[in-house]
């Protein structure tokens, strides 16, 4: 009788013993209750101890959080609809806060955060234009939508990090109108640079042809300089050659003169055979007279 009585009480003991401890890990916030009330928060991860019966304990997800939000009709300031589907980034930072606001019914909290964050997206997208609603700025409007966001979650425990648009549908009629006003404008923007390129390049051009018109002029006048140096420089030899042997170089000019002037076919010349033009033809000219 005494042995399974002792069994008994053993693995009575060891529920008790598995039952009064548990274990947070790295991923977790836990709670630890008694009678209903919070007495503890700020577990570290690792192995805990509880009282049986007594201390109870809820855990709950510490890690970044998705919700993706189903796409909902809004109005710009145009009072145009669009169709607006977005997601968000979040999770818990104070865990007493988010189950006492909740019950630590994460339902509860995602319908919470899902009306706030709608709510946000729809003023910012009623108060801008429809080009202004997807254009470039909507990224500065998600960041001001996560800023609002994150002040009116942080009563649930809630940290908004992220708010993302997904998708804006418009409908046909303004799609259209969308369009035709963004060709018109990338058209506009094209022209524009139309217009600069041809400035730049009758500009590049014009100062291509000024600088065309100095340098052929340098050219030019540096031509005509060494030009003029040549000249002076051929009449101080030919100077320089009369002056060593007259005699020669009258007779290489006079070589020169009849070259030229029988250099052509055909060509007649009626002159006195006294004439100096004659003097190097010497006793041949004599004797056919």
């Amino acid at each position: 009788m005494i042995r399974p009585i002792i069994l008994i009480l053993v693995v009575i003991l060891g529920v008790l013993g598995l039952s009064s401890l548990f274990v947070v890990t790295e991923t977790e916030y836990a709670l630890k209750f008694q009678l209903g009330r919070i007495i503890k928060s700020d577990f570290t991860p690792g192995l805990h101890f509880k009282v049986p019966f007594v201390n109870n304990v809820r855990k709950f997800d510490n890690r970044l959080l998705t919700l993706d939000t189903n796409a909902e009709q809004m109005l710009t300031s145009e009072q145009k609809f669009v169709a607006v589907d977005s997601f968000i980034k979040w999770r818990i930072i104070d865990v007493e806060r988010f189950y006492t606001s909740t019950q630590g019914n994460e339902l509860v909290a995602r319908n919470r955060l899902d009306s706030i964050v709608k709510d946000r997206i729809r003023n910012q997208i009623a108060s801008r234009t429809l080009v202004q609603v997807i254009s470039e700025q909507r990224v500065t409007t998600m960041q001001d939508i996560a800023r609002e966001a994150n002040t009116a979650a942080a009563e649930l425990g809630i940290e908004v990090v992220d708010v993302r648009i997904k998708a804006i549908e418009l409908p046909d009629d303004v799609r259209e109108s969308v369009f035709r006003r963004m060709a018109a404008d990338r058209q506009k923007e094209a022209n524009l640079y139309r217009f600069e390129g041809r400035e730049s390049a009758e500009r590049i051009s014009a100062g291509a042809d000024r600088e065309v018109q100095v340098i052929l002029a340098e050219a030019q006048r540096d031509g005509q300089t060494l030009r003029g140096e040549g000249d002076a420089m051929a009449t101080d030899i030919y100077a320089s050659a009369y002056g060593e042997d007259s005699e020669f170089y009258a007779f290489y000019r006079s070589l020169q003169a009849y070259g030229n002037a029988f250099g052509g076919s055909g060509d007649v010349m009626v002159l006195n055979p006294e004439s100096s033009f004659f003097n190097y033809f010497g006793s041949d000219v004599s004797e056919e007279k």
